[in-house]
């Protein structure tokens, strides 16, 4: 392996090592002692965005993957998953106690965790003071202050919604029917004590109260106060961000680079320890640009798409450094547009379900695994594999192609006057994905399919539109159960695809009991939600599911998502069952590691 240090930070001038070998992957790292640290040289982890520019840092805003993960190292939950474990660790919250009839929770916060912002002229990050001098330290109103914001109407937060289905008063509120936020389930008793009132008790409510969306936000500096300059949504960019993580925001060049810089404030806990990485460098390049700059030693970390698959897989210098693991727990899949012609027709949708070989789709892009679920077999309540034959996706061109025919002689035309368009976001994979299921719907079908794409921040706004006839979609777990995938996703009001399917009704307009599988489909999560035997809730889901995908054909599953990647073998990387990465628990190999220890 040739290694070398350049202008403090490490970069790779070739890259010949065995991964395998290099990379040391567990959850019990020796870093996480509170050791006195003296730093040599910077430790910088470059990865990259394949998505054009990250559309939002903001708790209130933030809807995808990449956007989440920079969120959960800037700010922290009053509870946090364990990425090994799934279970709920200590976050702001040390402790919390669920009342007798299990409707109001009490989290006991921190009192240590100060806000910090990059001084930028300094070069240093630095804690935020008040008006009088004092620092300012994450409490219980900053919570409800978050909260608050997230669920005004006038943020359009784009998952106000999970908060709608689990705090008392909360739906009310965030649509407007109720403008008094006093009626929200939400308290500061003192600095450090934060009740929440459940609209009902449920497996998964602490899981939700512990997602993004429920943070700690910057209320003098988003509103202002005697000292502080009001941002307002402005507030999440480069010389303005505020946060209390494990890193802050140092700088952000849109379209370009992200970079979080280490918090020295932070106060370590055995959940979330001091990071002993200094910097992560987000550049926002396509996979295919990435691979390049990984080589040429400018990245640490690369996901292996399929243009540089076999040329990486069969190079002896790179074969054994292809490391496979799940990209997220998530699902891809193709959306269906039930309301424009051909696709409003059952007939078509089921059509394009059954034409598509998910083995082969897999093999072609080289990466994730067949999938005839939605929900990801992961999730608490999913489905028993076993069950896909009577339930799941199914592959059969014959029934497929019989479908089409059927609705072309009724229409009068043959399938080669039919034209749909797809539309994916733009990503290498995900265009090389849209190909390969257009040739499938042409040679199995006889249709034309146009593709068409756009970089994630107009797609998701796009795609409510319904101008296209299919859309690549995804669904990455907020919390691993079955509830995630199907109520939180398509049910009215506020699923997260609901104004994407507009199923059953555009805007959830009444009566949503004109579509009978919709009603069925709603029946079975809703019972599925409270039933307590695993077996007899996993049979609820997977009779939606076959609703869901083969007789409404809402959506048909793909795969669930891994991706093969490079990583830089200085670093030492704790496993993660989740697909999210902590930074803060990363460090270096211990014999390449250039700092010392006192």
């Amino acid at each position: 392996m040739d290694f070398i240090v350049h202008e403090g930070t490490f970069h790779m001038r070739r890259v010949r090592f065995s991964l395998k070998a290099a990379v040391v992957l567990t959850a019990a790292l020796s870093f996480l002692s509170a050791s006195v640290r003296v730093s040599a040289r910077p430790i910088v982890f470059r990865t990259s965005f394949p998505g054009g520019d990250i559309p939002s840092i903001d708790p209130s805003l933030v809807e995808e993957p990449y956007g989440i993960q920079l969120v959960d190292e800037l700010t922290v939950g009053l509870l946090r998953m364990n990425e090994e474990t799934l279970k709920l660790d200590p976050g702001i919250a040390e402790r919390y106690e669920i009342s007798e009839t299990g409707n109001t929770v009490t989290f006991y916060l921190r009192t240590d965790v100060p806000w910090v912002r990059y001084d930028s002229e300094r070069g240093a990050v630095e804690r935020v003071v008040d008006c009088r001098g004092a620092a300012r330290f994450v409490t219980s109103a900053d919570f409800v202050y978050g909260i608050e914001r997230t669920l005004r109407p006038e943020t359009a937060a784009p998952f106000a919604f999970l908060l709608n289905k689990v705090v008392a008063g909360a739906a009310a509120y965030n649509d407007g029917s109720n403008p008094d936020f006093g009626a929200v389930g939400i308290r500061a008793i003192d600095e450090r004590t934060l009740t929440v009132d459940l609209v009902s008790a449920s497996p998964y409510t602490l899981n939700i109260l512990s997602l993004w969306m429920f943070r700690a936000e910057p209320g003098w500096l988003i509103e202002g106060d005697d000292c502080t300059e009001a941002y307002g949504d402005r507030w999440a960019e480069t010389d303005a961000f505020q946060g209390y993580g494990p890193f802050t925001l140092k700088s952000w060049t849109h379209d370009a680079e992200l970079t979080l810089i280490r918090n020295p404030f932070w106060p370590a806990s055995e959940a979330i320890p001091s990071a002993r990485i200094d910097e992560v460098t987000m550049l926002m390049i396509s996979e295919t640009s990435a691979i390049a700059e990984y080589e040429a030693g400018n990245l640490d970390y690369a996901i292996v798409g399929y243009s540089d698959y076999d040329r990486l897989e069969s190079d002896p210098c790179y074969a054994d450094a292809l490391v496979g693991k799940p990209l997220n727990v998530g699902t891809e899949a193709v959306l269906f547009n039930h309301l424009l012609p051909p696709t409003d027709d059952v007939r078509v949708r089921r059509a394009l379900s059954l034409a598509i070989d998910r083995a082969a789709v897999a093999a072609a892009l080289k990466s994730g695994t067949p999938a005839r679920y939605w929900i990801h077999p992961s999730a608490i309540g999913a489905p028993d594999p076993g069950t896909a034959d009577e339930f799941g996706a199914e592959t059969d061109v014959s029934r497929a192609k019989a479908l089409i025919d059927d609705y072309c002689a009724e229409k009068g035309i043959e399938p080669g006057e039919l034209t749909l368009t797809y539309y994916y976001s733009s990503s290498d994979l995900h265009q090389i994905r849209g190909q390969v299921l257009a040739e499938m719907w042409r040679g199995a079908l006889g249709i034309n399919v146009v593709l068409e794409n756009s970089d994630w921040g107009v797609f998701k706004d796009v795609r409510k539109e319904g101008r296209h006839h299919i859309y690549r979609t995804a669904w990455n777990q907020d919390y691993l159960d079955a509830n995630n995938f199907t109520a939180d996703v398509f049910l009215c009001p506020g699923g997260y695809y609901q104004p994407s399917t507009d199923w059953p009704m555009e805007g959830c307009a009444e009566p949503l009991d004109a579509d009978p599988l919709y009603t069925a489909y709603a029946e079975l999560l809703d019972s599925a939600a409270s039933e307590r035997d695993p077996a007899r809730r996993a049979e609820l889901y997977a009779r939606s599911e076959k609703i869901l995908i083969r007789e409404a054909a809402i959506l048909s599953p793909i795969s669930y998502n891994d991706a093969t990647y490079l990583l830089n073998p200085i670093f030492q990387v704790p496993t993660t069952r989740t697909g999210y990465d902590r930074w803060e628990k990363w460090g270096v190999v211990p014999e390449r590691e250039p700092f010392t220890e006192d």
